[in-house]
């Protein structure tokens, strides 16, 4: 492994394809993010009759079970989560085309913003969950113990817009 300035282990592509195989023999959730991931896709594309509110919210639903052992998945969490959704729209769908490689300064503000937006509604690490899922390529998932591990511990709700970022311009 390499270091990054602060001394944070980079993985090799070798290092990285083992971490995968490993996570794929031990993550039975990896089929709720490989259907969610698809049916982000057909929702976008207008090819299902589920909204894209409603494929986020089948990854959310298990992937960020913790926050909703304390957040009730009611009508009201979902009309939020829907008000956030139709609201950025617009950006997701061009970032969705987008790499993390091609991160650049200009991309920080709207990054805070999307991270901010969804993180008042999911928490911190759902808004990492929900953008990735929206556009998997250019948000990287995040929780706390990857912020943690960077240096970036996660702090309370509405807070950690600016970390995410920072995390996201060691990946670009």
């Amino acid at each position: 492994m390499s270091k990054t300035p602060l001394e944070i282990p980079t993985p090799t592509i070798q290092e990285l394809e083992a971490a995968h195989r490993a996570f794929e023999e031990s993550e039975p959730r990896d089929l709720f993010y490989r259907a969610a991931t698809e049916l982000m896709g057909l929702a976008l594309r207008g090819e299902t009759s589920l909204s894209v509110t409603e494929a986020l919210a089948v990854l959310l639903q298990t992937w960020n079970r913790t926050f909703y052992r304390f957040t009730p998945f009611d009508s009201r969490h979902f009309a939020d989560l829907e008000r956030v959704v139709t609201t950025i729209q617009q950006d997701l769908v061009a970032l969705r085309e987008r790499s993390l490689e091609r991160f650049s300064s200009e991309d920080a503000a709207t990054v805070e913003t999307l991270f901010g937006d969804f993180e008042k509604v999911l928490g911190p690490v759902g808004a990492a969950k929900a953008l990735h899922l929206l556009a998997p390529q250019f948000f990287p998932l995040w929780d706390r113990a990857i912020a943690k591990a960077y240096t970036l511990a996660l702090r309370e709700r509405g807070k950690n817009a600016e970390r995410y970022r920072r995390f996201m311009m060691w990946g670009a």
